[in-house]
This record gives structure tokens, C-alpha cells and sequence, in this order.
């Protein structure tokens, strides 16, 4: 056991931040959990909430936040297109003003700052699979750059603060992540397909059905961060976090309707603007710096994810009823 700390994680109370927490405090530390609740829920954090070690805070990280604390994981920012792209403006205030917000407070306190960041600054590559160095094709006045040159932007004020500041900073380049937790309605591959296919609707592919992700169970994803944290100060990433499993589309919605016994059929619909055509890490920096790699295949993971909708929509149905 390391000695405790006392850790904020911004974005806490959504699909990666609930989990990050919660393991932090099975670690033994403190955790404040701040989120402004646009995509997060109070509901991902309630089973901490009689943990006295843990504190929920309601704020958006574009505007300072004054604290003392030992580390800074800084998770807040929407991340599925859906949410996203609703309002681009503050999404992009998000990464940017918020990173500067923490990277503020971490230079106060001189404590060590994570950035969650995203394969998507790699943007539609030309480059397969992606490694770090490789400095991505991004539309930047595009319908995702939004969400896809903010978080470019982060990362520039991370290492804009280390150069310096020499801030103590780690950079974390999340490749698509699943399980529970997530929305129903994020819009993500994932829960589109899972849900569509628990209540028999049509499975939405976008285009042919040949572009290609990489999908990382949420437990792994959660170690690697915590791990790249932990490594010593001259390791700034960026790292690559996912899992370097590549499925197309189409094997992906298969998978879902063999797991769900559902009914629905495939249908195509246009590809989105800018929609990347492959995705698949390099994570051979996080084999040999943090000792990590996933250790859930795609089938376990997604049977976790399918009963957690499962539920969750009986449970809605169930209220649905009661209501009529």
C-alpha cells in the first residue's frame, strides 16, 4: 500500500472518471469528484457517496477551482459526438480553458497533473497503426474538431507547462473505451449497437461497415492510467491507452447480435463527416514503461456491458409501466 493522497479527478462522476475514482479509493486515497453533470451522472458516483474518504463538487472546470491536493487527473470533457457537438463551443472551452484551470492549480500546488486525451487527435491517419510520434490528420474546421483540436490543444499546454514550468505532467492518449456506465444515448459504436439490439431495433452501420476500431474494457483502461501516474517524473507520455484488437464494424454489430440472441438486422446509413477509417494503437511505449496491456477480450467485455444494459433498460421499462 503507497501512502494515501488526496486526488481530484475532474470529469468524476462519468463513465471513465466513476470507475477511476472508485479505484482510487479501493488504493486507500482521498478523492474529490468534480463535474459539472452535463454527461456525468450522480448516480455513476452513489454507491461512494457513504465512503468518507470521498467528495462529490459540482463545477465546471472552465472557470478556477481552488484546492489543495496532491494529483490531478483531468478527465472532464464530453466525448461522444452526440454530446460533443451539441454545444462545439463549450467543448472546446472545456479542453482548453479547463486544462488551463488544473495546470494552474497543479503549478500552485506543484502536483503531478494527468491529461486524459484521445486517439482522435491522430484525426482519419494515414498512419496504421498509430504510434505517438506520429502527429495525426485532423480536419481542424470540421464538424468533430470541436472535441478533436481541443484536446490537441491541451496536450500543447501540457507540455508548454512542463517545458516552462517543469510541471510534473503524464499524457494519456485513450483509444475507445466501453462498459458500464456508459449512456445509453452517447452515441458511441458500442452502446448504439448493444442497445439497438436488446430492444430488436435495426443496427445502425455507418458506410460499408469496413472502417475499424479498437475497443478497451474499461477495467484495463483505468489500470493504465493509474499506472501511467504513478511512473516517475521524467515519463511525460504521450502514451497510448487501448487495446490493439481491430474489428470492422460489421464484425462488431455480428458479435452483439450473437451475445444478445436479438433479431435485428443490419442497415447501412452515409458515413459521418470525418468519421476515421481506422483506429488501432501501437501501445508498445505502455508495455515497456508501465508493464500494461489489456487483459479483456472483446467477448467478455462486451457480455459485462450487455448485461449492464440489459438492466438498465428492464429497469426503465419497469418504471415506464408503473408510470402508465
Amino acid at each position: 500500500m503507497q501512502h494515501p493522497k488526496r486526488i481530484l479527478v475532474t470529469g468524476g462522476a462519468g463513465f471513465l472518471g466513476s470507475f477511476l475514482c472508485e479505484r482510487l479509493l479501493a488504493q486507500g486515497h482521498e478523492v474529490i469528484c468534480v463535474d459539472n453533470f452535463f454527461t456525468g451522472s450522480r448516480w455513476n458516483v452513489a454507491h461512494l457517496l457513504s465512503n468518507p474518504a470521498f467528495e462529490v463538487i459540482r463545477h465546471d472546470v472552465t472557470f478556477p477551482l481552488y484546492m489543495e491536493v496532491d494529483e490531478i487527473y483531468n478527465l472532464a470533457c464530453p466525448a461522444s459526438p452526440v454530446h460533443y457537438q451539441h454545444d462545439p463551443v463549450q467543448t472546446t472551452k472545456t479542453s482548453v480553458h479547463g486544462a488551463i484551470n488544473m495546470l494552474g492549480l497543479a503549478k500552485r500546488l506543484n502536483a503531478r497533473i494527468l491529461q486524459a486525451s484521445t486517439s482522435e487527435v491522430y484525426g482519419d491517419p494515414d498512419v496504421h497503426p498509430q504510434q505517438e510520434g506520429y502527429w495525426g490528420n485532423v480536419n481542424p474546421i470540421g464538424p468533430r474538431s470541436c472535441y478533436d483540436e481541443g484536446k490537441r490543444c491541451a496536450e500543447t499546454l501540457f507540455f508548454d507547462y512542463w517545458r516552462q514550468h517543469s510541471l510534473r505532467i503524464k499524457v494519456a492518449r485513450i483509444f475507445n473505451t466501453y462498459g458500464p456506465r456508459m449512456r445509453p444515448d452517447d452515441g458511441r459504436v458500442i452502446s448504439n449497437f448493444i442497445v439497438q439490439a436488446l430492444r430488436n431495433e435495426p443496427i445502425t452501420v455507418y458506410g460499408d461497415g469496413e472502417q475499424t476500431r479498437s475497443f478497451c474494457y474499461v477495467d484495463d483502461l483505468i489500470t493504465g492510467l493509474i499506472r501511467l501516474m504513478e511512473t516517475p517524473d521524467e515519463v511525460t507520455g504521450p502514451m497510448n491507452l487501448g487495446n490493439p484488437g481491430e474489428f470492422t464494424m460489421l464484425e462488431l454489430a455480428e458479435l452483439v447480435l450473437e451475445l444478445t440472441g436479438s433479431r435485428s438486422e443490419i442497415h447501412h446509413l452515409p458515413l459521418p463527416v470525418d468519421d476515421p477509417k481506422y483506429r488501432r494503437p501501437d501501445i508498445a511505449l505502455a508495455r515497456s514503461t508501465c508493464d500494461w496491456e489489456p487483459q479483456t477480450q472483446l467477448r467478455e467485455g462486451l457480455g459485462k456491458t450487455i448485461a449492464y444494459f440489459d438492466s438498465l433498460l428492464a429497469s426503465e421499462r419497469s418504471t415506464r409501466l408503473a408510470a402508465e
